[in-house]
């Protein structure tokens, strides 16, 4: 078994419970008391020239997207209107519940963002990820047959339409929209069925909870991409945001399962993808920006890092 290497640090954001989360936009004045060791308290200038408190990692039925973010959001698949996303929206919203502000907990939230790296293989993390209160997964991530080495709970499933699946019991979905096409595809995939393709065949309905979903805000999209990424890359990695997504709504965060193979690509711990080093070649992610902003989380003590 590969042995575990903990790098010490912990990230305290002081926010509420998973059920969160976000709807936080309408937070009463006023910092809430921290449970644990506490970003909040000064030490690191450029943890803190980055991290925006304000920042609303949710889209909410009332959300109106600045311009400059509809106009870099559309460019993502080249294509998109305001006209287009309202109506998306306003369908979404049909179907799910805004996001609502949640009672206060008194208890330190622990998060595991858990990548899909081949790194995880023989990791033996599996008890650590567990021992969370909310663990984070993305895509099509599987738990069965993994569980020694990924652990056995999702609290939150982070996928978009083209990498869709059921979700576990009692996991929350949470969107990550890349086109006006995506708030449309959920409104359908989450009630009676919807749109089959996008720019490839998509699931028409997914097992999840509606009354549970959230959908991540254009807006968070791009603060990552001009804040952490420094606009490397033509937008962040699912894992990428799902790693930010944590540090605005828990206390403590830990990061496993995330890093390339020895040959540089990303690799998933459940197969043997032939397309690792795609990303390399068509630039839509910066592997590079990624890998160091993740280091530097570690060295200013921000997140604690598994390997």
């Amino acid at each position: 078994m590969r042995r575990q290497r903990r790098v010490p640090g912990a990230l305290c954001l002081g926010a509420a419970v998973l059920c969160l989360w976000l709807a936080a936009r309408r937070r009463p004045p006023g910092p809430r008391p921290c449970p644990c060791p506490c970003l909040r308290q000064p030490g690191s200038p450029w943890f803190d020239a980055r991290f925006e408190p304000a920042a609303e990692p949710l889209l909410a039925p009332d959300a109106s997207l600045p311009a400059s973010v509809l106009r870099w959001w559309s460019r993502l698949q080249g294509r998109g209107n305001r006209t287009e996303f309202e109506e998306a929206k306003r369908r979404l919203f049909a179907v799910i519940p805004a996001p609502r502000l949640p009672d206060v907990s008194p208890a330190c939230h622990t998060c595991a963002v858990v990548g899909n790296s081949g790194n995880l293989l023989g990791s033996g993390h599996g008890p650590a990820i567990d021992r969370h209160r909310s663990v984070f997964r993305m895509n099509r991530a599987p738990v069965r047959g993994f569980e020694r080495d990924v652990g056995q709970r999702t609290s939150v499933l982070l996928l978009y339409p083209e990498s869709a699946r059921d979700l576990p019991p009692d996991a929350r979905l949470l969107l990550l929209p890349l086109k006006s096409q995506d708030l449309t595809w959920a409104a359908g995939a989450l009630t009676t069925g919807g749109l089959q393709r996008t720019y490839r065949r998509v699931r028409s309905r997914i097992r999840a909870d509606k009354e549970k979903a959230l959908v991540l805000s254009p807006a968070f999209l791009k603060y990552i991409h001009d804040r952490w990424v420094e606009r490397q890359g033509r937008y962040p990695s699912t894992g990428l945001v799902a790693l930010l997504f944590a540090l605005h709504t828990c206390d403590q965060v830990s990061v496993f399962g995330f890093g390339a193979d020895p040959h540089g690509n990303w690799h998933h711990y459940w197969e043997k993808n032939r397309h690792a080093g795609a990303f390399r070649r068509t630039g839509v992610h910066s592997a590079t920006a990624e890998a160091g902003l993740i280091r530097r989380l570690r060295r200013e003590g921000k997140v604690t890092v598994f390997a």
